[in-house]
């Protein structure tokens, strides 16, 4: 889809039926997205579109009472997404503070190979990629213990923080995502995998983790499943549309969406093969952050980046030449050295620290006299001159 004017969708449903349609000739399709756009909702009428209404006899395996006739609903996506992180919940025993469990619900067909399938032999090398704790599964409870040994002593029942949650969650569905792959009878239903932001709490080292060993996964050539990823990462877009080698597959396809502030409509625009786009789009999600005040200390790897990038395309070959005017000022030499140091740092994948008063100053002053120097779109960064003055 290469055309001058983008196609635009009045809702998510004929959006949702339009990339169905398109994937019966496709493989994966990459959708780039800022928050509030609508990703999570496009999930869910994906799979929608997929719902079926059964019918059926009654059978000796159904309850005594039900009609003659059993009306039941099929899907066929599986999904990753807000939703599927809510199928996980805690108890944290407040009475006596010990037995703090993560509980499933039994309910969804996301657990349906739980009891046969050996689930945690699937999910713990998969997990032992990115953290050090362990787990056990307890299929009479229905419910994960996580344990972690420290200083030679093992730890029982702890609770994990919010990141390796989420982590533990993308290594369960990852697990599942491979027994689809191999036509186990517990997720036949499965032909379409719809994947939102896997990535929301990893830092940059991490997203390019996840990303490329999803695109293995992926990259198979017997892979017989059809893959929608949605996200708002630029990093995670990125290595995603460049492991899956889109400029050069025909089974994949890689889409900017945004929806119209003037009438709720969608639209997907080919996001071609320039890495600029990239680039504009680290640069909005590092101004948010300033505006926010959200700023962690991997905020410098992306704003080193987006200089770097800068600079190779205007013929520079140090970053320090986008950051101000005079080779000899010394504030472009204590601004680039700032960079060079804070850029560099060991910084936690499931707790990202926060930047220190003085350092966000210092990022401000930098980011901000980008942005002025270089003219962008001002709608991606409405309020940049104003406001950056006045926190400076």
């Amino acid at each position: 889809m290469r055309q001058n004017t983008p196609p635009v969708f009045p809702d998510l449903a004929m959006l949702a039926a339009h990339l169905r349609s398109e994937l019966e000739n496709k493989k994966v399709i990459l959708l780039y997205a800022y928050n509030g756009t609508g990703k999570t909702r496009l999930s869910m009428a994906f799979k929608d579109e997929g719902k079926k209404t059964i019918y059926r006899p009654f059978s000796v395996g159904d309850h005594v009472g039900q009609p003659l006739t059993i009306t039941e609903t099929t899907s066929d996506t599986l999904y990753f997404n807000a939703f599927t992180e809510d199928l996980f919940h805690w108890n944290n025993d407040l009475e006596g503070d010990e037995d703090r469990r993560l509980l499933l619900n039994r309910d969804s067909r996301f657990f349906q190979g739980l009891f046969e399938l050996e689930m945690d032999n699937r999910i713990r090398p998969l997990l032992q990629r990115y953290t050090d704790f362990d787990f056990r599964i307890d299929t009479e409870e229905w419910a994960i213990r996580f344990l972690r040994t420290l200083d030679g002593q093992l730890i029982d029942n702890i609770k994990v923080s919010r990141g390796e949650e989420n982590i533990f969650i993308w290594c369960f569905f990852l697990a599942i995502v491979q027994l689809a792959l191999d036509g186990a009878d517990a997720y036949q239903w499965v032909k379409y995998v719809y994947i939102d932001d896997p990535i929301s709490s990893l830092d940059e080292h991490n997203a390019i983790t996840v990303g490329s060993h999803l695109a293995q996964l992926l990259n198979k050539a017997d892979n017989p499943l059809k893959v929608m990823i949605s996200s708002h990462h630029p990093l995670f877009f990125n290595v995603m549309h460049n492991e899956l080698d889109v400029r050069k597959s025909r089974k994949v396809a890689a889409y900017f969406l945004s929806r119209s502030r003037v009438n709720g409509s969608y639209s997907l625009a080919y996001t071609g093969a320039t890495p600029f786009f990239h680039h504009v789009a680290i640069l909005s999600e590092l101004y948010k952050a300033e505006q926010t005040g959200e700023l962690y200390t991997y905020h410098f790897n992306m704003l080193r980046s987006v200089l770097e990038k800068s600079a190779s395309f205007h013929g520079f070959s140090n970053f320090s030449a986008c950051i101000a005017q005079d080779a000899d000022d010394p504030e472009r030499i204590l601004h680039s050295r700032l960079i060079n140091i804070l850029s560099h740092g060991n910084y936690s994948l499931f707790e990202p620290q926060p930047m220190l008063d003085e350092n966000k100053t210092y990022f401000r002053k930098i980011l901000h006299d980008f942005l002025k120097r270089y003219p962008f779109n001002p709608d991606l960064f409405p309020q940049q001159i104003e406001e950056g003055e006045e926190k400076l």
